[in-house]
């Protein structure tokens, strides 16, 4: 009877699950289609007064219909899009994910694009890539179109010749598809967002449309300042460069922000990112100061169209804010002859990641500004009490954090914070029944993540995994070492001959192994602090649907704030036929409500949560604090070194037995 009740409430959940979806799927292609009907007269000359002349308030007046029409249902999307993704999280049974999708939908998947300026694109962002270029021209045809045709003949009244008044269109249209591409530049940087969960996309690998969007923004924004700037040197109207005005467009405004869109540009170019990352890394910044005076320029009402994306940003950068202000628990590291390091945190229990995910970590002994990203190589399952991350001595930063970790002195605690972990909302592994991994050198780190999952189902499922094949490419035998990582630092209960594992390993720059003078591995086991806390989720084990609330409420409380702003302040001024208020003043009063709304929310959220998580977190450090007395005494620094080679366990001896190494030769893909 308690089956059947559970099984029917979980098809329920099912059913909401895939309503909602057809919801959010119903509500993104309106939103679409709203971009592709704004340049057309159906919109501009019907649908818009309809819309204005219906929704005009004394609270919310104008804006209240940009925000309706553009903003609402972006925030709307994102809302239910959290509350989607708690259903797949907790109640939605995802065992079943390795079923295989058809073969239609994986070719789709396949790379279209190797090698260019767009590097690794796939056939799917080709074709959106293609729609979306058809969406630039298509508004910038039917903008300057309809342009030509309503500046034709004040032209001619005003004396200009057609092709300054053309020129002059050309500038508007200009800025106004560059503000397309403003509109979608923030969401595939928002790291925590749950609209590209949804799709499958991680902020990772989307990363590329920020690139892609951003080049052609700032194309688009320069030529529209240029040809203003002509313009204006035609008419002798080069005064119009200094004006602010108080009703209108703020030609200042306009400018301040191009120039620091110009200095982003510049350092973002790969050549000068390459050579100079901190430059771009610290310029970037400047986006703050880009939109501010951005919408300065075009005031808050217009700037609605772009609104949505930055206001989703905005909620996931003081997120990620916050959770870096805390510093978390180191528990150990493993420091390899081969100068790699892996960091191991305790973990939340509550915490739950796939494989691949990636985490942001800044050390402030070696600089308190620079984060940096590395790839997690534990699993969540294998070892849900701690989270590693593996980091090759390359940089100056990584060669640091080496000679901190491998100097004689011993070191009780490394202050560490993080950001993370983020990674893709699932994986298909399953679905296939043979899988062949290539790397070089520390290029080994996804694929060890990979490995502890596949090891963990393979124990624990009674599902089929699939034969993996592993084919790493070092320089010298030192960095063999590498494959040691592929088993946890604690020794692990699950025998890894349940995994059908074969490693060919390759050392290409010598012909047999090198063993004299090696050094050994290192464990440094680091005492716990009161102050330092596990690695958790941002906003706890609902973390969605918190997300969800903090989008939703902050929403709900910009509103009010503007209502209350509009009704007793500006509205008197408006209607004072001696008086307008400023655009200025604002859409800086609206930016502020914006920010303000979104830190209430938001640090509410996080405190809630982090109070709620007190109780778990001291139960790691005490489990911690038994587990570091397991190292050398006082005088010895409190190191272990070659602690793991003390004992062969039986996973070290299947693991020796799956591995092959080949000297003096580079592997052959070919025969594989």
């Amino acid at each position: 009877m308690g089956s059947t009740v559970m099984k029917k409430a979980h098809q329920g959940i099912k059913s909401v699950h895939l309503g909602i979806r057809l919801l959010i799927t119903l509500i993104s292609s309106g939103y679409m289609m709203l971009w592709i009907m704004m340049p057309t007269d159906k919109f501009l000359l019907h649908w818009l007064p309809d819309i204005y002349s219906r929704t005009n308030s004394t609270y919310f007046g104008q804006e209240g219909a940009n925000i309706l029409i553009y903003t609402f249902p972006v925030l709307l999307t994102a809302t239910l899009g959290c509350l989607c993704l708690h259903l797949e999280k907790n109640y939605v049974d995802r065992v079943d994910e390795s079923t295989a999708e058809s073969s239609h939908l994986t070719s789709w998947r396949q790379p279209a694009l190797v090698k260019g300026l767009l590097g690794i694109v796939s056939w799917t962002e080709l074709l959106f890539l293609f729609m979306f270029i058809a969406l630039l021209i298509w508004s910038f045809s039917a903008y300057l179109h309809d342009m030509f045709v309503y500046y034709e003949q004040p032209a001619a009244r005003m004396g200009e010749k057609m092709w300054q008044a053309k020129l002059q269109s050309a500038a508007l249209v200009l800025g106004i598809s560059g503000n397309i591409c403003l509109a979608f530049l923030f969401f595939p940087v928002t790291r925590g967002s749950s609209m590209l969960r949804l799709i499958g996309l991680t902020s990772e690998s989307s990363i590329k449309y920020h690139i892609w969007l951003g080049h052609s923004g700032l194309t688009l924004f320069m030529a529209h300042g240029l040809c203003y700037i002509i313009f204006w040197a035609g008419t002798h109207q080069t005064s119009e460069i200094m004006k602010w005005k108080k009703v209108g467009v703020a030609n200042v405004a306009g400018e301040v922000a191009l120039l620091f869109g110009l200095a982003m540009w510049v350092t973002s170019f790969p050549r000068m990112r390459r050579k100079n990352f901190e430059l771009f890394f610290y310029t970037h910044y400047l986006y703050i100061l880009f939109v501010v005076f951005f919408v300065l320029h075009v005031g808050f009402t217009y700037s609605c169209t772009m609104l949505p994306g930055f206001y989703l940003f905005l909620i996931d950068r003081l997120l990620r804010f916050l959770q870096s202000q805390q510093k978390v628990g180191l528990v150990s590291a493993r420091v390899l002859p081969c100068q790699v390091m892996e960091l191991n945190f305790s973990k939340s229990t509550g915490l739950i990641y796939n494989a691949t995910s990636s985490m942001f970590i800044n050390v402030p002994g070696i600089s308190k500004l620079q984060w940096h990203p590395f790839t997690v190589t534990s699993n969540s399952n294998l070892e849900p009490e701690k989270l590693s991350v593996v980091i090759k001595s390359k940089g100056s930063w990584s060669q640091k954090l080496y000679e901190k970790l491998s100097s004689p002195s011993p070191m009780d605690r490394l202050e560490v914070s993080i950001e993370g972990p983020y990674g893709p909302a699932s994986t298909h592994f399953l679905r296939h029944d043979m899988l062949l991994m290539v790397s070089g050198g520390s290029g080994i780190t996804p694929f060890i993540s990979i490995i502890r999952e596949l090891l963990f189902i393979a124990a624990t499922r009674s599902c089929k995994t699939p034969r993996v094949l592993l084919i790493a490419a070092f320089k010298k035998s030192v960095d063999l070492t590498m494959l040691d990582l592929l088993l946890p630092v604690s020794d692990t209960t699950y025998d890894i001959s349940d995994l059908q594992l074969r490693i060919e390993a390759y050392v290409t720059r010598e012909k047999e192994p090198i063993t004299d003078n090696q050094k050994v591995h290192q464990i440094i086991w680091f005492k716990p602090n009161d102050l330092d806390a596990p690695v958790s989720a941002i906003l706890g084990s609902n973390s969605w649907l918190w997300l969800g609330a903090i989008i939703s409420c902050s929403f709900v409380i910009f509103l009010l704030l503007i209502g209350i702003l509009t009704q007793y302040h500006k509205y008197p001024i408006d209607h004072d036929t001696n008086m307008i208020y400023s655009y200025s003043p604002r859409s800086a009063l609206n930016m502020l409500f914006i920010c303000l709304s979104i830190v209430i929310t938001a640090t509410a959220a996080f405190l809630w949560n982090k109070k709620q998580n007190v109780k778990e977190m001291r139960q790691i450090q005490n489990m911690d604090l038994r587990t570091s007395m397991t190292s050398p005494g006082p005088g010895s620094g409190s190191r272990l070194y070659n602690a793991d080679r003390e004992l062969e366990s039986l996973a070290q001896q299947s693991f020796v037995q799956a591995t092959t190494v080949h000297y003096g030769e580079k592997p052959n893909l070919e025969s594989k």
